[in-house]
């Protein structure tokens, strides 16, 4: 098991290009990862990254082992599969990613559920708006809103989210309610925007008497974390694009309220993406007709 756990130690540092995001994944320590690729080094009597203060690079070495390696543990999760399919006892480790917002209000809180009903199946959760390469980074299952961009992805819908637009009652008083989605790209209004690096301009699309409009905005504040924005608008900073269900308790307390009522933003498909292969896996399936079921209960 000990040469095992040093590939899949290795596999995740090649895809997450970092040590320590590499043992937060398999919840074990840095100084643990770091051991475990030091000894498969040792083992191939090869130097599989190059380290530097900053980097982690592979060498060439560590290239040429990671499509074996990584086969390795495909080979091992499809045993396993097998083993489920005819013991009828799913069990393994699924990774799982969602958006912060959709992740921490939809997926997290029903995975205890979950794993209840399949005690023997392990679940790591990855949160992040930024897009995600579920190959590359090694993902079973990505959550998404939106549409994707890998057409070789299979996906399953789950719902159409209504949106808003949000900003706190002390920002309307101070700045006034916008009467057109024109007022939008002015300097009468600042607008809060998710935005990672090398993201395109973000334009906000809108429902027009004229049809959907894709509004070009900005503001003086901009964040790659969907709650930072949230609590920003909260704090009176600006206005805020999102899904009713990330803000519905905000909205119910009244610290948030929906401008621009007339031109709302178009709805936004909720779905999960996954490969064709990785859904022939028994608990790959089941982690998603759970969710999928309990997820449109929520949103009902």
């Amino acid at each position: 098991m000990a040469y095992f756990d040093n590939i899949r130690t290795f596999v995740r540092v090649y895809e997450l290009g970092s040590m320590s995001a590499a043992a937060r994944d398999l919840r074990i320590s840095a100084a643990v990862a770091s051991s475990r690729i030091s000894q498969l080094e040792e083992h191939l009597n090869v130097r599989l990254f190059q380290r530097t203060t900053r980097k982690l690079n592979p060498t060439e070495q560590g290239a040429l082992f990671y499509p074996g390696a990584k086969k390795i543990l495909e080979s091992v999760d499809e045993a396993e599969a097998e083993i489920s399919n005819v013991t009828q006892i799913p069990r393994g480790t699924i990774y799982v990613a969602a958006p912060l917002g959709m992740g921490q209000r939809l997926i997290a809180p029903k995975i205890p559920a979950f794993r209840k009903d399949y005690p023997l199946i392990n679940v790591r959760l990855r949160l992040s708006d930024r897009k995600l390469d579920l190959a590359a980074e090694g993902l079973d299952v990505a959550f998404i809103l939106g549409l994707p961009e890998d057409s070789n992805l299979r996906m399953r819908k789950i719902a159409d989210c209504t949106r808003g637009l949000y900003a706190a009652p002390a920002y309307v008083a101070s700045r006034g309610q916008p009467t057109s989605s024109g007022d939008l790209k002015s300097d009468a209004h600042d607008c809060l925007n998710l935005r990672y690096p090398g993201a395109p301009e973000f334009q906000w699309p809108l429902e027009t008497s004229q049809g959907v409009k894709r509004i070009a905005v900005s503001g003086p504040m901009e964040s790659d974390h969907g709650d930072v924005l949230t609590n920003w608008a909260l704090d009176g900073q600006g206005i805020i694009l999102k899904a009713e269900f990330e803000v519905a308790d905000h909205i119910a307390s009244g610290r948030l309220v929906q401008v621009l009522k007339n031109e709302p933003p178009i709805p936004v498909q909720m779905a999960c993406l996954y490969t064709h292969r990785r859904m022939q896996d028994p608990k790959t399936r089941l982690f998603i007709d759970f969710m999928v079921k309990e997820i449109q209960k929520d949103l009902k």
